[in-house]
């Protein structure tokens, strides 16, 4: 499966998130590319229910433009562990995810 135009192919580093401290909340920010086949489904949602995170949806692309696929811009943010379910969740659906620098400006990227 291939990216659309303008998304990378840079996975996020979960090496970060193995050596925190469990209790400490953390920040992540990825993109998700999702395809046709899954916009009827609850994948946002099971994020935030299924996983305990909380998910803020900092952009998105979805319409006729974008060949009935879609993709967004997500900070995640919960326990270390958590991201990784949710995370590991969105691997097991096949879904593309790439790191995104850091909203603080920082630099920092996953």
């Amino acid at each position: 499966m291939t990216f659309p135009q303008g998304i990378s192919s840079q996975t996020p580093n979960l090496s970060i998130l193995q050596n925190m401290h469990n209790e400490q909340l953390v920040k992540m920010r990825i993109q998700v590319w999702i395809p046709r086949e899954y916009h009827q489904e609850p994948v946002l949602s099971q994020l935030m229910v299924g996983f305990g995170l909380l998910v803020n949806i900092t952009g998105a692309k979805l319409g006729p433009e974008t060949n009935g696929h879609g993709w967004f811009d997500l900070e995640l943010h919960g326990k270390p562990s958590q991201i990784q379910n949710g995370l590991s969740y969105l691997r097991e659906l096949d879904l593309k995810i790439a790191g995104k620098p850091n909203s603080d400006g920082d630099g920092w990227h996953y």
